[in-house]
């Protein structure tokens, strides 16, 4: 199959790579990128022969919808736009809705597996009715590693399970990361890396999380290196939001969301605040400010 690439960061350039190792010609359009063989979306576009092809794997918001609603105005009726990036499930139901009535097929297509899935393979959840989808599948297919695909259902709903996908994956990085720091706080002197180690063969809780931790320990035994730092992409706000709106209680996923939060503070105002408390009402000290 032949398809246009829309975006060429660590996800897009390696799953373009992946496809062309399959057989696959893909033509790639980013604005940074000297990888790239077309200059503009419409120079993409003019690159690729009926029904098309077209590939966005840019970051979710302004960038995806200006890439969207370009691309209305260049394809046709019976080509097809797959947005792989992390858009909101409501986004992508509505494109669908606005691609459907010019007689454009639009699948969204949740993708995970990192910068590993250039040789591992990604796990790909797709929505998009089955018309559309069969039109594109062997590109998923060929993405994916054995059984790592699956069409999820209607339109939205790849990128919906994409998003409590990244939910439970916050919750799940924020369980290691606690007990990681448990037992390096303990008064044992405990080999964290022989532990993540031994955790990969046996133990309950191996994964690949658990592997990539290893990896990490091997590197840098003490991850003095990194900066304890978290950001959020989005999903593990949006999948909260649902647990809301769906009155789901989902209090791990809330309670590693705010971790994160709490890791971007230098001094927590918060904390002043009880550490005041427990002074007025108990004669506890305080620290003065700029005092460990």
């Amino acid at each position: 199959m032949k398809l246009g690439m829309v975006g060429m960061g660590r996800m897009g350039g390696n799953m373009a790579e992946r496809l062309r190792r399959a057989g696959h010609v893909v033509e790639a359009f980013a604005r940074t990128n000297p990888e790239r063989t077309a200059t503009s979306l419409p120079d993409l576009v003019s690159k690729l022969e009926a029904p098309r092809i077209v590939w966005l794997m840019i970051p979710a918001g302004d960038p995806t919808e200006q890439a969207f609603q370009e691309l209305l105005g260049l394809v046709e009726k019976g080509d097809v736009i797959v947005d792989g990036g992390n858009s909101h499930f409501t986004d992508s139901k509505r494109r669908a809705e606005l691609a459907e009535k010019q007689g454009i097929h639009f699948v969204d297509a949740g993708v995970s597996g990192g910068v590993w899935g250039l040789e591992n393979g990604y796990c790909v959840m797709v929505g998009g009715s089955p018309d559309s989808v069969s039109r594109v599948e062997q590109l998923f297919l060929d993405l994916a590693p054995e059984d790592g695909y699956a069409h999820i259902g209607a339109a939205g709903s790849g990128h919906f399970t994409k998003m409590i996908h990244n939910g439970i994956e916050y919750g799940m990085m924020q369980s290691l990361a606690e007990g990681f720091e448990i037992m390096n706080s303990s008064e044992f002197d405990i080999d964290l890396h022989a532990v993540a180690s031994i955790w990969r063969y046996g133990s309950v809780v191996r994964s690949w999380l658990i592997e990539l931790l290893e990896i990490a320990l091997r590197e840098d035994p003490g991850l003095a290196s990194i900066a304890g730092y978290v950001e959020d992409s989005g999903e593990g706000r949006w999948s909260l939001l649902a647990a809301l709106d769906e009155n789901v209680p989902a209090p791990i996923i809330a309670n590693s969301l705010f971790a994160r939060f709490a890791s971007r503070q230098d001094e927590s105002f918060a904390a002043k605040v009880n550490a005041a408390l427990r002074n007025q009402f108990g004669g506890h000290a305080v620290k003065a400010e700029g005092e460990k």
